[in-house]
């Protein structure tokens, strides 16, 4: 028979792992009043009910997170097809949270079969991304409704820098992180997605969020100059997955006209093979960045390619996604209300 302190430690770690799957609404006392776990270095799984869904995320806690000092934080919106646990593997993000001391956060997507396990292929992992494409947005499911939760469950749990919330992400997870910087303007300071699309259809900002746009020349999949997507070997995908994108050169002036940039850009320091442009003077110090990577495919830039280089296209090694884009969120915060 176990021991009374065996039950009694057994009876306190299911009470522990029962709070951290509840859904949690954040507030300025939330942790007073919703008694939630405090968590502290680590990687946690967490799930909410949100509109009849279970919504998993994971976060990446640093080592010196003590729960004191309100850290920044970096939300991670993985591609079509994909899961949290590959954007990790990919992009380098929870060494970089090791390294500068933030939360890394990586949230789901629906599968098309909630009910069997998520494949890329058979059973991937999409975003409601605001262009009605693949299963999440036919069926119009609030992808919305769960980073705003998960948000408040964030506050809730950790100590948040509310001033310092960014979101990046790469392909149909780009598109999520643009939808996430124009309908969450009042809780996103800046935004970085890479080879993916602005969606939505005459935008607005409640208020300034910076922009990092990264894409390569050579990517099959997100057409610079827009267009039908293909593979990297030239074949054109079926037309029940692919739509025509729009150039990207559209958008980010669609950005910069949101932000109040100057028209006319100027270059940035970037090593050979990348060139990126600066708009500057938007309201609030706020700024657009479009950076394009020569002979680049479909990948993570300075990632692990997780796919075949016939469907991608090539690697371009002169660029470091991650390390860049965490150097330009660290420039932008969202001004406090007066």
């Amino acid at each position: 028979k176990p021991s009374r302190s065996n039950l009694m430690t057994r009876i306190l770690c299911f009470c522990a792992l029962l709070m951290l799957a509840l859904p949690t609404r954040g507030s300025d006392d939330a942790k007073r009043k919703l008694k939630v776990p405090e968590l502290g270095p680590g990687e946690y799984s967490v799930t909410l009910k949100v509109d009849d869904l279970n919504r998993n995320y994971i976060v990446h806690v640093p080592p010196n997170y003590q729960g004191t000092k309100p850290r920044p934080v970096v939300i991670m919106f993985h591609g079509g097809g994909g899961t949290a646990r590959g954007a990790m593997r990919e992009t380098g993000w929870t060494q970089k949270a090791d390294k500068e001391d933030l939360l890394a956060v990586f949230p789901e997507a629906t599968p098309l079969d909630p009910t069997k396990p998520s494949r890329f292929g058979s059973n991937g992992q999409f975003w409601n991304d605001g262009s009605g494409r693949f299963h999440a947005g036919e069926k119009n499911i609030p992808d919305m409704a769960f980073i705003n939760a998960m948000i408040e469950d964030l506050i809730a749990r950790f100590a948040v820098d509310r001033q310092r919330i960014y979101a990046t992400g790469f392909s149909n997870g780009a598109s999520m992180a643009f939808r996430v910087g124009i309908e969450l303007s009042e809780r996103i300071a800046a935004i970085a997605p890479i080879a993916g699309t602005l969606w939505l259809k005459q935008p607005k900002l409640d208020r300034p969020v910076s922009l990092h746009y990264i894409t390569g020349d050579a990517d099959p999949l997100n057409p610079i100059d827009g267009g039908v997507l293909k593979f990297a070997t030239g074949a054109a995908i079926q037309a029940t997955i692919s739509n025509h994108k729009p150039p990207a050169r559209e958008f980010v002036t669609t950005w910069t006209q949101l932000l109040g940039c100057q028209p006319e850009p100027k270059p940035a320091p970037a090593p050979a093979g990348v060139t990126t442009l600066i708009y500057s003077g938007g309201r609030d110090n706020s700024e657009v960045r479009f950076t394009v990577i020569k002979d680049h495919g479909h990948i993570w830039p300075g990632g692990k390619n997780q796919l075949p280089e016939w469907m991608v296209g090539k690697a371009s090694d002169q660029f470091k996604a991650t390390d860049v884009i965490w150097e330009f969120f660290k420039k932008h915060a969202l001004l406090e209300r007066k």
